[in-house]
This record gives C-alpha cells, structure tokens and sequence, in this order.
C-alpha cells in the first residue's frame, strides 16, 4: 500500500470516529412531530363540548387561538365522572381549556400527561399558576380543581412549558434514539468503507467526466435538440408535454376530486396546484434522467465501438440533456408560486441543491442500468413499469402527512430515495425549512446515492468490455 494510500485510510478512519462521536453525544432526535396524550377526569353539572387550544408561542397571554390548533371532547353525563382524552404536540407552551358556553360548576379531580407508557400527573398545585381566564366566577386549588363558570366563553389558560412534556417523550423515546444513533454511525461507517475499496473505480470515472466536460456539455446540446429534430415544431414539444400532464393532474385532483388546498405539517395551507407541482418537478426530471441514461450505450452504440471513445461519459450526457428542460420548469414553477402569492424567500435556493440530488442518484442508477440494458434489452421496459408504479408510490399526489399510516408503512415509503427529494422541494418551496434540519434523511439518501454509484461503476467497468461486442 502507497503511503498516499494510507494517510487517506487514516484520515478517513479519524473521520469516520470523529462523526460517530458527534452523532452520539450531539445530535438530538427530532420529536417535534411527536404528539402526547392530556387526560382530564371531571364532573360538571353541564353536559357540553369541552375545547383545548394550544399554543407554539411564548406568550400564551396575548396571542391568538386560531381553531386549527384545537382538539375537542364531548363531557356527556352530567354529574358524573367521565375521562376526557385530548391529543396535542409535545412542543406547545401555552394550553387553554374551554369549558363549554353555559355556566357551569366544574370538578377536574385528575389531570395527567400520557406517552406511551409513561405519565406525568399535574396535581392541583401545579395548575395553581393561571396565565388568564375568562368568564370565570371562581376557582380553587385544593385536592381538586373547582371552578365556577359563567355562560359565555369560559377558560384558562396554563403555561404548558412547565410540565416537561418533551422530557417525558425523550426518556421514553431514548432506546429507540439510540438505536437510530447506531443504526446512522454504522451507515456511515459503512459507506466510508465503500469508498476506501472502491476508491481506484470511483476516481477513474470523475476524472474521465472532467478531462472531457467540453465534449459533455457539446453532445450534451446536441443530443437535446436531436430528440425533436424532425417535427415542426422542434423542442417546443419538450415543455408542452409535461406543462399538459400538470393541468391534467391539477383539473382531476381538484376540479373533479375536489382535493382543495393541503394542510402541510407546518400547519400551512398552501393551493393544491403548488403542492402538486412542488411533486411533479423532481419527479419529471428524475425520469427523464433514468429513461435516457439506461438507453444511453444503446442509442450512442455507434460511438461505443470506437476504441478510442470514453464511453463512461455517455450515461452523464442524457442526463444534462434532461437539465435543460429541468430548468425550463422550475422556472416555470416560481413564477406560479410568485403569481399565486407565495413570493421568493431564500430557501428556495436548495431547488439547486434538490436538484442535485436527482442528478446523483440518477448518474449512479444510469451506469448500472445503461450498462445490464445492452444485454438485457427489457430492462428498459421494466423501468418505465417500475416509474409508473413509483409516481404513486412517491408522495406526489398524496400527502403523507395528511395520512394516518402506520410507523412501519411510514418508513417503508420514506425509503424510497426520491421521497427524500420531493419532500424537500415542498419543505424548500412551502414550509421554507432547510436540508440540514432533516440529518437523519439526508445522510440516509447520500449513503443510498453512494451505494448505487459503486455498484453502477463497478457493474459498468466489468461489462465494458462486452459492450462492443454485443452492440
């Protein structure tokens, strides 16, 4: 081994010790889409609909409670103890009890917070502290809470900060955090050993695209304006195609479906004509990059039986091909944003990054595909079977976080790699959230990405030598 060699397995060692450390004892798990359970059990005079509204912001006192951040709970039988169970995020600060719109005389003799298998219990003297209320007659704090109620809206108002709710979740939670914490070491552990054994076959081939990047960007063009050389109308039809697909989806979805505007989890509704198009974006450009770069040896088969061709820089020539229209529409995709009232916000920048992420992922499924087509020409066909299955399979359509799906069905659809891209671009364009703020994710899809770039040029170095031959 070279000593170059082995400065960089050392230094890729000390790296790889130095983010397992990091993830260990920095990282946090999110829980910020975790919910917790408040369990009231009272007794009122009243039968009526009691409300719970709750708060992100600092003041509980002076903001407002909009309905959207509600839950409800009918008490049914007067004078009698009943359980009321209201579910709310584990991160509000401010929570405000309503007590129905009749006068009435109130008994809450249990008050608990419930995750999982844990509990806190808010005893008389932890909700002695009232941020506010209103149409109260009055109320005590003993072994009980009592409180007499005049008609109108009756409330109060507590600091939920004080109850530790996120500490509850953490602890309850902190197995299966650590399990994500190992489960990410050992993923990126395991791709930094990918790329030490693979290092000399996964050099080779961005050195080649870089010695030849005028003669990419050169075919590149002309292979873009070739698609639609012998039609009138020219490369108009590379735009019209996917512009008509967006207003089929849009008139179905919503004019017929009646789909409306989606709920983001931010708590943001945005048309469903932006959300679907935030989807259909990266989808479009993904499968073109996919379709093009699997035929791409076939196609250019000419140019691969000469000796002196870099045929490893074909796969990358389909897709900046597909770029051009790429960009043509997310241009097109601002201005609807801009027009509908959205405006341009700085996040939006990573629509470059995204982007970037579809040309990754697709360059390393191209060399694999492009190179198992030349012998088994059906794979193409198969392809397009498995694009069609994946536009419903991918959160394009639907709103994953508007279903109630089960944890393990949740994690099966998020390892899809374009999840992670589609998502973005609504996170980006909608919530205006950033990529860092999804760690787990994007050190899942970068390791995806790297796996399928080795296996791809692997593959394709062992089969290149065939491809003439068989062509």
């Amino acid at each position: 081994m070279s000593k170059k060699k082995k400065l960089a397995v050392v230094v890729a060692v000390i790296l790889m010790v130095v983010l397992d450390y990091l993830i260990f004892t920095g990282y946090q798990v999110p829980v910020s889409e975790k919910s917790v359970e408040i369990h009231v059990t009272m007794t009122s005079d009243q039968a009526q609909t009691m409300q719970i509204y709750y708060l992100e912001s600092e003041d509980g006192s002076t903001a407002e409670y909009s309905e959207s951040m509600s839950v409800t709970a009918s008490y049914t039988e007067e004078n009698t103890a009943q359980e009321l169970t209201f579910s709310v995020p584990v991160d509000i600060t401010a929570l405000r009890f309503d007590f129905g719109e009749a006068a009435s005389d109130t008994v809450i003799s249990e008050m608990k917070i419930v995750y999982k298998d844990a509990e806190i219990e808010l005893s008389a003297a932890d909700l002695s502290e009232v941020l506010d209320s209103n149409d109260i007659d009055s109320v005590s704090f003993d072994t009980d809470i009592r409180i007499a109620s005049l008609s109108g809206d009756p409330y109060l108002i507590w600091n939920a900060e004080e109850w530790n709710m996120a500490q509850l979740v953490e602890n309850q939670d902190s197995v299966k955090n650590t399990v994500i914490k190992v489960v990410l070491c050992a993923g990126l552990d395991f791709v930094f050993i990918l790329l030490l054994c693979f290092s000399g076959v996964l050099g080779s081939i961005p050195k080649e695209l870089m010695e030849n990047r005028k003669l990419i960007f050169s075919l590149a063009k002309n292979d873009f304006k070739t698609k639609f050389a012998g039609s009138y109308l020219g490369i108009f039809w590379a735009f019209v195609q996917p512009i008509v697909t967006v207003v089929l989806y849009w008139f179905v979805f919503e004019k017929g479906l009646k789909a409306g505007g989606i709920n983001t989890r931010a708590g943001i509704t945005v048309p469903f004509v932006l959300w679907l198009i935030a989807g259909l974006v990266p989808w479009f450009f993904f499968q073109d990059c996919l379709n093009g770069g699997a035929n791409a040896l076939i196609e250019y088969n000419y140019l691969v039986k000469k000796v002196v061709f870099k045929i490893s820089i074909l796969p990358v020539i389909k897709i900046i091909s597909s770029v051009f229209v790429h960009v043509f529409f997310i241009a097109f995709m601002l201005v609807m944003y801009l027009i509908m009232g959205f405006g341009i916000h700085l996040p939006y920048i990573q629509i470059i990054y995204y982007s970037l992420c579809v040309f990754a992922l697709s360059l390393g499924l191209s060399y694999l595909t492009s190179a198992i087509a030349v012998f088994f020409r059906d794979l193409t066909q198969v392809i397009n079977i498995v694009l069609q299955v994946g536009t419903w399979l991918t959160p394009i359509m639907w709103n994953f976080d508007g279903m109630n799906l089960p944890s393990a069905l949740r994690i099966v659809f998020q390892l899809n790699p374009m999840f992670y891209v589609v998502e973005g671009y609504r996170s980006a364009l909608i919530e205006h959230d950033w990529f860092w703020q999804m760690p787990v994710m994007s050190c899942y899809f970068w390791g995806f990405v790297v796996v399928c770039f080795v296996i791809g040029t692997v593959v394709f170095r062992r089969l290149q030598v065939h491809f003439a031959d068989v062509l």
